[in-house]
């Protein structure tokens, strides 16, 4: 931690006293969030007999700033750990600093520039691409982003990123959970009170292509998601709606054809109440062809998107499980209420498998299939915003599954009666947001 500290005093230094030729800005903020969970159900159900869990995590970052009229550079170091899981006299961290963003971006001309480094890389709303700002960790890419910007109302990313396990002289396997390589395109226009993004993403997953476990012989298998949204609004009303489709390989190298599509509608009914009605729908792979060789896969992935935003809280699906099964279908209901600095939402969902789910014997063939409804989850969340860069937030969430639910979620138990169990999921959050040091 001490080392933490006195790298970033040294780059406040730098960037206070090594510019003085132009107009620059500079800034060094902070973010502390420490958390409290109670987790019992949370992510998928709890076994019979199961004790809750309790813990407080925390992110720490120290962040700088800085422009001037040919480029800009951006540092973000955090530091992420549970209270109490080193000693009190302990000389290393468990994790330690991490550095979350490193960038730099260059002003080529008035409508170009170049970002290179590890950032964020976010689009409309956080679907397929996302910071993932829930995680304490969070989400940030490797990469280079070509940006064209066309005044304030069209804007065009080129992006792309290799990765590798490190400086090698031969090629290595790369085992890692990410990308091998990646390369995207991504627009947003907008037109008086509507808005259009188009989206298309090349992605490659290395994968073993020498069918002896002796031997590995690195393949890459590249999947093409492509799609677009559209928003607009209106006096009282918004509305948006979105659609991709994915194709090529999945990340076996096994076919791969999927899609997902949006619609939401949020009507204002005064300055202080919002209400909605939402529907997502993200296309699944029967149980039954799921461990077939030859079959398609049909499950759609919404890759790198901020996921604990969409599907309930409890993150049942899609944050780190649930890929490649069988899809799901989602409606829900938002509701919002602001009284003062006082925030309140309650976010009702009722979710369906979208491929059949079902018991298989040996063979793999479906032996039972159930019903398609996977349960209910009813999320709550109240915010109060102490002041411009303090806030507190907690909520409470509970999932109602269903006894298709236990088969998903525990193929090798389908007959557990889990989904009976009280499964809920509480948290207290507080947020600090300083800014240290200002200047433009």
């Amino acid at each position: 931690m001490k080392r933490f500290f006195s790298y970033f005093l040294t780059l406040g230094m730098f960037l206070l006293t090594g510019f003085n030729t132009r107009a620059q800005t500079v800034k060094i903020s902070a973010e502390l969030r420490p958390r409290f969970e109670f987790r019992h159900g949370y992510k998928t159900m709890a076994p019979d007999n199961a004790r809750a869990a309790s813990f407080i995590s925390q992110r720490t970052r120290l962040n700088a700033f800085f422009a001037n009229g040919s480029f800009s550079a951006f540092l973000s170091l955090q530091d992420i750990r549970v209270w109490g899981n080193v000693d009190q006299l302990n000389a290393k961290d468990v994790n330690g600093f991490g550095v979350h963003e490193a960038w730099g971006e260059i002003r080529l001309c008035n409508l170009l520039s170049l970002k290179v480094g590890r950032q964020e890389v976010s689009y409309d709303d956080e679907r397929i691409f996302g910071a993932v700002g829930w995680a304490q960790q969070a989400r940030s890419h490797d990469a280079a982003v070509l940006k064209f910007n066309f005044e304030d109302s069209h804007h065009l990313d080129i992006g792309l990123g290799y990765n590798a396990t490190g400086e090698s002289l031969f090629r290595e396997e790369y085992n890692l959970s990410n990308y091998k390589t990646i390369q995207w395109l991504h627009y947003h226009g907008n037109f008086d009170n509507a808005g259009l993004s188009i989206l298309f993403l090349n992605n490659g997953i290395a994968y073993d292509g020498e069918p002896s476990p002796l031997e590995y012989d690195e393949k890459i298998a590249y999947s093409q998601t492509i799609g677009a949204r559209y928003n607009i609004g209106m006096e009282g009303l918004k509305i948006d709606a979105a659609f991709y489709y994915q194709g090529g390989k999945n990340g076996t190298n096994h076919d791969l054809s999927a899609f997902y599509f949006s619609a939401n509608a949020l009507f204002q009914a005064t300055d202080d109440i919002n209400a909605g009605v939402g529907l997502e729908y993200l296309s699944g792979t029967s149980s039954e062809n799921q461990n077939q060789a030859n079959e398609t896969d049909h499950s759609f992935t919404p890759l790198y998107g901020t996921n604990h935003k969409f599907n309930g809280w409890m993150d049942y699906f899609y944050v780190g499980n649930y890929g490649g099964q069988n899809g799901l279908v989602d409606i829900y209901i938002p509701l919002s209420y602001k009284y003062k600095k006082w925030n309140f939402i309650l976010r009702p969902h009722y979710f369906l498998a979208a491929a059949t789910v079902s018991i298989l014997d040996t063979g793999g063939q479906a032996v039972r299939d159930y019903s398609n409804g996977l349960g209910a989850e009813i999320d709550f969340q109240v915010q109060y915003n102490i002041s411009d860069n303090v806030n507190i937030a907690g909520g409470y969430s509970q999932m109602l599954a269903s006894e298709t639910m236990q088969v998903v979620k525990y193929p090798g138990n389908p007959a557990g009666e889990f989904y009976k169990n009280n499964n809920d999921w509480a948290w207290l959050m507080l947020t600090f947001k300083p800014t240290f040091f200002s200047k433009e």
